[in-house]
């Protein structure tokens, strides 16, 4: 069973690639989707795709891996720089975490689930205040959690082009706006259901807003009270909040840049801002130890303290995507690698990328970042250090091409030959 124990304080990445270690370097850990023991991870692997990264426009980047069981250590890898000022990039500092967001809000769900007060199969409407969702949408909370509700992503309509975060958007709609949920939820409404629910997958931020407000709702808190009672108290995550729509990060945080759309101009710092157009689907701060604490409670299942056992099975019970790596269970995310099953999320938010993912059992996370954004060629290059990360070295010719880019791709900085783990839609933030 994995452990929930305090784990140890991160150490401090050095301006170029520093490699920080507890326990002997070839220390093995559980692969992904094996209780037997697997190659320690690539840490050569992993760091030539935080320089490719770095090389493909964020200011800087960082990895770390954390093994849990009879022995705990901590791997962490960081190039570059924190901000353009100069200072190396710090592993152990905030940041915010973007679409990782909805693990939070899916958790809070399946604990008011498990509480009875609210059945997934049900029309979710009836779970909301009255006239959020009209009477004749009867799409369920399990499938709005799937991404499988024909809902309008709300966000495409604040932004200039679809999937990504242009810098004249962010200014104009999103850095110092402020919109109620339910205004959000209503931008979606009136472009009517886009599919019929259940039919097919389509990835869609509104849908994560919705649940925060059935979790207003059922419990008459408001979203931030009930994350932090629930979830960051009881796991004391000391370096997570959900301030919306506060536009600071509070103590050492590192800085986010949103590339320009004209890449002859300079990057543009996009670190405050009130985060309230993505709300309860993408507004949390957090930091590297903080979502490996929280992942590897919720793969625990019960002796985690987050969800039960059976709400975990539910929330890892995943549906395809179009990616034929990826599929999507309830806040979850699962990637295929050569080496097994890796579950969690990814986030893209102005200025930010981040993915964090646990092996099933619990033994192994591993959260990459990079401070950029709207640069399809910085996630290309973080997405490629989860397969070093968990599954160790291999010859190059076997690394698995998982997905093309689409044709969009070179308008968000990334060349036509350009492979990507997840479609671009399916991170975007």
């Amino acid at each position: 069973m994995a452990k929930t124990s305090l784990l140890r304080p991160l150490a401090v990445a050095a301006a170029t690639a520093v490699l920080l270690a507890t326990g002997a370097a070839q220390a093995t850990a559980a692969a992904p989707g094996t209780a037997g023991a697997a190659p320690a991870p690539d840490t050569a692997g992993v760091l030539a795709a935080l320089k490719a990264t770095q090389a493909a426009g964020a200011p800087g980047a960082f990895a770390v891996i954390r093994d849990h069981g009879d022995t705990e250590s901590v791997r962490s890898l960081a190039v570059g720089q924190a901000d353009l000022d100069g200072t190396p990039m710090k592993s152990s500092w905030r940041f915010r975490v973007g679409s990782n967001s909805k693990m939070f809000a899916a958790v809070l769900v399946m604990q008011l689930a498990e509480q009875g007060r609210i059945d997934l199969d049900k029309p979710l409407r009836d779970y909301l205040p009255a006239g959020t969702l009209p009477e004749d949408w009867t799409m369920t909370g399990r499938q709005v959690m799937e991404h499988r509700a024909g809902i309008y992503d709300h966000t495409n309509d604040l932004l200039e082009q679809p999937g990504e975060e242009t810098t004249s958007a962010f200014e104009a709609r999103i850095r110092t706006q402020v919109y109620a949920p339910a205004d959000l939820v209503a931008m979606s409404v009136k472009h009517g259901v886009q599919y019929t629910p259940g039919s097919r997958y389509s990835y869609s931020n509104t849908d994560f807003v919705l649940m925060g407000l059935a979790v207003e709702h059922l419990t008459g808190r408001p979203y931030a009270d009930v994350l932090r009672e629930r979830i960051i108290e009881p796991l004391g995550l000391r370096r997570t909040s959900f301030v919306v729509p506060d536009e600071k990060i509070t103590g050492p945080h590192v800085t986010g840049y949103l590339t320009n759309d004209d890449r002859t101009k300079p990057l543009l710092d996009s670190t405050e801002q009130t985060a309230s157009w993505l709300w309860a689907a993408g507004g949390v701060i957090s930091s590297a130890e903080d979502l490996d604490r929280f992942l590897t409670a919720l793969a625990a299942g019960s002796a985690g303290g987050l969800v039960s056992d059976a709400s975990l099975q539910q929330m890892t019970a995943v549906l395809p995507t179009p990616n034929p790596k990826i599929s999507y269970g309830l806040g979850l995310r699962r990637i295929t690698l050569s080496c097994g099953d890796v579950y969690g999320h990814g986030g893209i938010v102005q200025g930010y990328q981040t993915q964090s993912f646990t092996a099933p059992d619990g033994h192994r996370s591993v959260v990459v970042f990079a401070n950029a954004s709207n640069n399809g060629s910085v996630t290309q290059g973080l997405m490629s250090a989860l397969e070093p990360a968990f599954c160790g070295a291999k010859p190059a010719a076997a690394a698995p091409r998982l997905a093309q880019r689409d044709a969009a791709a070179p308008a968000n900085g990334a060349g036509a030959g350009d492979v990507l783990l997840p479609a671009v839609e399916d991170t975007r933030f």
